[in-house]
This record gives structure tokens, C-alpha cells and sequence, in this order.
């Protein structure tokens, strides 16, 4: 059984067909700049709200808030998520 993974349940072929539009509506020579560009916001998008999280919890702490109820809160998240897994795995769809 091979199972195959999608990207934002996106197939293969879709992928191709988004990337020829793109290439017939951009033309090759500016993808490179334009693929640059979104690179870099992403990057300034990320810089930006890890800089939030710091001074969030920067300020958290010096105003002595308890933040340890988010770590309290992820593994209670994360032993879920585990639970959810192990009941899918045994329902999962055969392809």
C-alpha cells in the first residue's frame, strides 16, 4: 500500500497547472524575483510576531504573571492530538 502525501490537498498535476498559469502570466524571468520577494515578507512576517511573543512574555513575566499554564495547556493538546492519532490510525481509509 503506498500512500501518497498532498500538499493542502493539492495534487500533483494542480501544482503543475498553477505553476504554467503563473509562468504564462509572470513569465520566467520575473518568477525568481517575485518567489525573492514572498520569501522575504514570510521572513519579516515570522521576525515580527516571534519579536511579539518575546515582548509578550517578556512583559508577562516582569509584571509576575503566571505563564506556565501554556505549557500546561500544550501537553494536554498534545496527549489529545496522540489519542486522535491512535483512534485514526485504526479508521483510516484503505487507498
Amino acid at each position: 500500500m503506498i500512500l501518497q502525501t498532498t500538499f493542502l490537498f493539492i495534487s500533483g498535476a494542480e501544482i503543475a497547472f498553477i505553476l504554467f498559469i503563473a509562468i504564462m502570466v509572470f513569465g520566467a524571468d520575473k518568477l525568481p524575483e517575485i518567489a525573492r520577494g514572498l520569501g522575504k515578507g514570510m521572513r519579516t512576517i515570522k521576525n515580527a510576531t516571534n519579536d511579539i511573543k518575546h515582548e509578550i512574555t517578556k512583559s508577562a513575566e516582569s509584571n509576575g504573571i503566571d505563564t506556565s499554564f501554556v505549557t500546561d495547556i500544550k501537553k494536554e493538546i498534545d496527549s489529545v492530538k496522540d489519542d486522535v492519532e491512535d483512534f485514526a490510525g485504526s479508521v483510516k481509509r484503505k487507498m
